[in-house]
């Protein structure tokens, strides 16, 4: 399962507008907005799924073809300092990114093997508490699943 078309569209509506309606702490660390920034964020915010800076990296070239891997990286670090973006970590993999409104509604990740691309799944399975050892403390979890995607499949 995804998450929902309407809080992809809620969240791609906040990214457009972003950097301009940050906190003065966000924007110190977005510095200047730029073509780059932006189309770094709309690009995040238009695919529905975290992505890789190398994924950011082919699909920015097709917008602005002068953008090298170095600005996609720079402009990550600084969209992530600025609690716009946020790392989703799956094992053994670069880190990918999304926007941190999504990030902040709880959900887990499922990552295909054959493309190597990263989705989000919506919901979460509950009952995790049962699987711990008596007198520990579950304070947060993050599941990844993986295997290969429909259109892998097919």
């Amino acid at each position: 399962m995804a998450v929902s078309r309407k809080h992809r569209a809620t969240a791609h509506a906040r990214a457009r507008s972003s950097a301009q309606h940050a906190p003065a702490s966000a924007q110190q660390a977005l510095g200047r907005s730029t073509r780059q920034r932006s189309a770094i964020l709309s690009i995040i915010a238009r695919e529905s799924r975290p992505l890789s800076p190398y994924e950011l990296h082919a699909l920015a070239i097709r917008t602005i073809p002068s953008i090298s891997q170095s600005t996609v990286y720079r402009n990550l670090r600084a969209l992530e300092e600025a609690g716009e973006i946020h790392a989703v970590s799956i094992p053994g993999q670069p880190p990918r990114y999304e926007l941190a409104e999504v990030a902040a509604h709880h959900h887990h990740h499922f990552h295909c093997r054959a493309c190597d691309r990263v989705y989000d799944l919506e919901g979460c399975p509950g009952g995790l508490r049962g699987l711990l050892p008596r007198g520990f403390t579950l304070e947060e979890h993050t599941i990844v699943l993986s295997g290969k995607c429909s259109a892998c499949v097919a």
